[in-house]
């Protein structure tokens, strides 16, 4: 399942910011083993397990729009796959935001 959020930031500011929210993500849910992989400058690799379950998005930066893909998410979990999302989209939405206005730092 693909989700879109659009911007208009620059391909490298773009990137910065998905950093941020990654790296937001990767501290929140440490306790549940996340890591996010930049395995190119526009493609990163999410994963997190929780209670043995492996859970895996990708995120692909392209001009004008991040594509998050929730490409490996368990059959018990899916029915909260739109409220990630949503919570995706906000925080993501929050990084654009900084970006925007030059409160991302290195």
């Amino acid at each position: 399942m693909q989700h879109v959020i659009k911007h208009d930031l620059s391909p490298e500011l773009a990137k910065k910011a998905a950093n941020k929210a990654a790296e937001y993500y990767t501290e929140k849910w440490a306790k549940y083993d996340a890591k996010t992989t930049w395995t190119s400058d526009t493609h990163a690799e999410i994963t997190f397990h929780v209670r043995g379950v492996s859970v895996a998005a990708t995120v692909d930066m392209r001009p004008g729009e991040a594509v998050i893909d929730m490409e490996k998410v368990p059959l018990l979990l899916r029915p909260f796959k739109n409220m990630a999302l949503d919570v995706v989209q906000k925080t993501m939405q929050k990084w654009i935001d900084k970006a925007k206005n030059g409160e991302l730092d290195e």
